[in-house]
């Protein structure tokens, strides 16, 4: 079972229009995906056409057209504590609909719910997840892409240096935390406090052909609560792996400043005492010199209870980069369309169809690309400051050694 826990609805700003649910169902099926979050059940509309789209499918499952779904939604806490302003996105997740309809009449109390899918709420996260636990035990909560600088648990410039300042004697009652598109398990790894939760990785997606850029692999079908305990015991036996994204790709890995243009790696960004070498400004902290920051382990610890990951690109940027145009274009849609009607799904595709098979059904130049992307031979130049970074497969030349710093 592939599962992608974190989306939104178009209700959510800087959503695509077609992030609805029987076109959020259609591409699932495209990707291989068989469980989707709804998000943003907190907004009233979106509530409202997730009880008409969705049927009871199972313990704390709903369905339509062949997905799975289960209920849940990322708000926005903006509150102050210790003295410091704090931006923390967090993960909600409901068993049926008049448990989240509990939930949204305390939210209401602390933000306009119909105003942002993603709500922002005048509550702090401890005080909030000791209300849901109220409400539900079998609520339960997850911290949303923990490292990214402007909203989350562990964000260079919004968040808290521990678990135990955000959640105090609630830090045990949550399990499981959401690496982000920034990191992966590798660089979670580093931290020890880290070991007692579960990372899950999501693709956290504003348009449906966005979905499962991270998603998570799972054994067998899971219902609701079935979900809930393998993430609660970290159960390597059914929690097979995550897919994750290149975090060199992800908005924030490096440090920089988008204004001037400059991106450096954690040991570039120290020597310039953090500051903006071009305007003297402060720099974007990214999440790969947050975690460094943070770690009590060097690179490439991997603790005895890990679950693996597996890295990848997402299909259309394959077929759009071997193709030279475009990932949005009809050409790349209607390859990407052809081929998952052949071999299945997105996930199939990169994971498990040879390389002869797609030769003998695509341009050879596609199928070297998935080779490639699978054995990791890839250019690379990181994201910052809320620039994507690029992840390239067929340039010639490679970036110098000091383009990659650490990597």
């Amino acid at each position: 079972m592939i599962a992608d826990l974190h989306i939104h609805s178009r209700y959510s700003r800087a959503t695509s229009k077609e992030m609805m649910i029987p076109k959020i169902a259609e591409y699932a099926k495209l990707k291989g995906i068989n469980m989707v979050a709804t998000g943003d059940f907190t907004h009233p509309q979106w509530l409202k056409e997730l009880k008409a789209s969705l049927k009871t499918a199972g313990k704390g499952i709903y369905e339509h057209g062949g997905v799975k779904f289960i209920l849940n939604v990322e708000v926005n806490n903006i509150y102050t504590k210790k003295g410091k302003l704090r931006r923390l996105h967090n993960l909600i997740f409901a068993p049926d609909f008049a448990t989240v309809e509990k939930i949204n009449a305390y939210l209401t109390r602390y933000g306009k719910l119909a105003s942002d899918g993603r709500p922002i709420l005048s509550l702090d996260t401890y005080e909030m997840f000791k209300a849901l636990l109220d409400i539900s035990s079998d609520v339960f909560l997850i911290p949303a892409h923990i490292w990214t600088p402007w909203f989350a648990l562990f964000g260079s410039n919004s968040g808290f240096d521990s678990i135990e300042e955000c959640f105090g004697d609630l830090k045990d009652q949550f399990f499981a935390v959401e690496t982000g598109l920034s990191s992966d398990p590798g660089m979670n790894w580093r931290l020890s406090v880290l070991d007692n939760y579960t990372l899950v990785s999501n693709s956290d997606a504003h348009s449906p052909s966005r979905m499962g850029r991270e998603v998570n692999v799972f054994k067998e079908d899971l219902d609701y609560f079935q979900l809930r305990d393998v993430l609660k015991n970290k159960d390597k036996e059914k929690f097979l792996y995550t897919i994750e994204f290149h975090p060199e790709e992800g908005k924030y890995h490096y440090d920089g400043h988008r204004k001037c243009d400059v991106r450096l790696s954690p040991k570039e960004a120290r020597f310039n005492n953090n500051l903006c070498p071009v305007c003297s400004r402060s720099l974007t902290i990214g999440v790969l010199h947050r975690i460094e920051s943070l770690s009590d382990r060097d690179e490439g610890f991997v603790p005895e209870d890990s679950i693996p990951y597996k890295k990848m690109i997402p299909l259309e940027e394959i077929i759009a980069e071997a193709k030279g145009c475009g990932r949005d274009t009809v050409g790349v849609k209607n390859e990407y369309r052809r081929l998952c009607n052949i071999f299945g799904s997105e996930f199939e595709i990169l994971l498990n169809t040879s390389i002869h098979d797609l030769k003998n059904n695509t341009d050879e130049r596609i199928a070297i690309a998935i080779d490639r992307v699978r054995r990791g031979d890839l250019i690379i130049n990181p994201g910052y400051d809320g620039e994507f970074g690029t992840v390239k497969i067929f340039e010639e030349e490679k970036p110098k050694e000091s383009q990659l710093g650490l990597f």
